[in-house]
């Protein structure tokens, strides 16, 4: 899909550089993708407190040898 945005130079030009992309393009797909993964991962926090489980589970048990 063809976009035109207004990036600001700057910003993509220290992107390009430390990210060490060789195009913008590689450069604004793979901060898009960095974004998509921490809002994902920002998401997991929620469910603190929200999952139940079994107090009596023992879960070294599940790491003895047999």
């Amino acid at each position: 899909m063809a976009t035109n945005l207004a990036l600001d130079d700057r910003l993509l030009d220290e992107a390009l550089r430390i990210g060490g992309h060789a195009t913008k393009k590689e450069t604004v797909t793979e901060a898009l993708k960095e974004y998509i993964g921490r809002r994902k991962q920002a998401g997991v926090v929620d469910l603190f407190g929200a999952i139940e489980y079994d107090n009596r589970y023992d879960y070294k048990k599940q790491r003895r040898r047999r």
